[in-house]
């Protein structure tokens, strides 16, 4: 490219200058020059290759029914990612007068305190809506820690692809910059300018090895957008890419690794040194859209990168799976009714999203630039989530290798 910075002023090098505070200074300096080391037991405890069980739909569904046996049992528990959880909660309990409890939790928390409680046959979470397919599909389905359940009267609103396990909703990840530091737009337009010498250590990013579904981009751009990615590293050099790795994503990977990237521990870090009302340094980040709520809560200067070739990000699933031991099933059942319905989803859908029901229409607050998920974000496979999961500790090796 391409890159705006060179009509520009120099880039400033003082990395940690300018962020929201000190908190953020500080583990924004640590985590630049370190190594990443931080894991999150992606591949332990590996289902084997046994099939994935089908889904469970009931044939004989009664809405009523399960309403009634699911008021029965009287609570639910159910684990998720985010906090917008405990919103889905209260409206699930105003709506049913089921207790409900939403609880946060990060993915790797979540998938160690599920099997344990299976293994002990002492089951507190109910279910989970849970963002790490590729340990969904490699640990717990096979160990039928969880199981796939799917309303029959929205089966048929749920696309195939979807179903097996259950995606329930798809947000996204996407690269942002800060349109008062860059008042002409995003200042690169390909996603190689980013191991571009110009972006050396400027370019911020959870930490890959403790973020699950970064590794899980990295792979399936490297199963699924090997094309794309060579086709724009073409566009940007004019010439072709020659590589001793795998794939070109595997390269591409390889080189931002080398390229002294400024990793973080949570998102909020990113967006703090990206967009942080007194930010002036140059800067572009990864975060989810979520991030996008600070805009307005903390006058944040953020926007997508929306011409950035080949893709501005990438979207990724959250599934839902019953605990297999859950002791209020049918009230489980019925929480994934509830999210599989506009009112349901709505909100966890209030930084944007796209419902895993396709008669529910997109967020209304998904961040202005981002227009098209088809054709701006890459898409998770789910045909390919335990190839993910067989492939995810060879990545964060790969990583972990080039990361100095």
């Amino acid at each position: 490219m391409t890159s705006r910075t060179s009509r520009r002023r120099p880039l400033r090098t003082g990395l940690a200058a300018g962020l929201a505070s000190g908190t953020v200074l500080a583990a924004l300096a640590v985590a630049g020059c370190a190594p990443s080391t931080a894991t999150d037991g992606a591949t332990s405890g590996d289902g084997g290759d046994a099939a994935l069980a089908e889904p469970v739909v009931d044939k004989d569904f009664d809405l009523a029914a399960l309403i009634a046996a699911a008021k029965q049992e009287g609570s639910v528990t159910v684990y998720d990612s985010t906090g917008d959880i405990k919103k889905v909660a209260e409206a699930f309990e105003a709506k049913y007068g089921i207790k409900t409890t939403g609880v946060k939790s990060d993915v790797g928390d979540t998938l160690e305190k599920m099997t344990r409680e299976a293994q002990a046959k002492n089951v507190t979470i109910d279910l989970t809506l849970y963002e790490n397919g590729p340990t969904l599909v490699g640990q717990l389905l096979p160990q039928k820690t969880v199981y796939t359940w799917i309303p029959a009267d929205l089966a048929d609103q749920v696309e195939a692809k979807n179903r097996n396990p259950l995606m329930v909703l798809s947000k996204a990840n996407v690269w942002i910059y800060n349109p008062q530091v860059f008042p002409s737009g995003c200042p690169v337009d390909n996603l190689w300018d980013l191991t571009s010498p110009e972006w050396k250590g400027k370019v911020t990013l959870q930490d890959p090895l403790g973020k699950p579904n970064i590794v899980e981009w990295f792979n399936q751009m490297s199963s699924g957008y090997d094309e794309e990615l060579r086709a724009a590293y073409k566009a940007e050099t004019g010439e072709d890419l020659t590589t001793t790795e795998e794939s070109a994503a595997h390269e591409w990977v390889k080189r931002l690794a080398k390229n002294q990237p400024v990793l973080t521990s949570a998102d909020d870090d990113v967006s703090a040194a990206v967009a942080a009302p007194n930010q002036t340094e140059e800067r572009i980040g990864l975060v989810s859209i979520a991030k996008f709520r600070d805009v307005k809560g903390k006058n944040y200067k953020m926007k997508v990168c929306d011409t950035l070739k080949p893709y501005v990000g990438y979207q990724y699933p959250k599934f839902a799976a019953i605990a297999t031991g859950s002791t209020h099933p049918n009230a489980a059942k019925l929480f994934v009714h509830f999210v599989l319905t506009e009112e349901g989803i709505t909100p966890e859908m209030g930084s944007g999203g796209i419902s895993g029901n396709k008669s529910v229409p997109p967020s209304k607050n998904n961040p202005p630039g981002l227009t098209d998920w088809d054709k701006q974000l890459i898409r998770f496979d789910s045909a390919k989530l335990l190839a993910d999961h067989r492939a995810a500790q060879p990545m964060q090796d790969h990583w972990r290798l080039n990361h100095h």
